[in-house]
């Protein structure tokens, strides 16, 4: 056994590996869509602010 390690086998060590890859990007994805949701909402008010503006200006032109 060429890949064994006190019990462990390279195998068992690299899906360890993978899975926590995957728990990591999970609670990451989960603490920055907030973030985004927020973002994206501000950038359609200022765009919203921005066509409501324009539309008073050519209304009263």
């Amino acid at each position: 056994m060429l890949a064994a390690i006190g019990g462990l086998n390279v195998g068992d060590m690299i899906f360890q590996l993978i899975f926590f890859i995957v728990f990591i990007a999970i609670v990451v994805m989960i603490i920055a869509l907030p973030f985004q949701f927020n973002k994206k909402n501000k950038r359609l008010k200022n765009i919203e602010e921005k066509l409501d503006k324009l539309l008073s200006e050519k209304e009263n032109n």
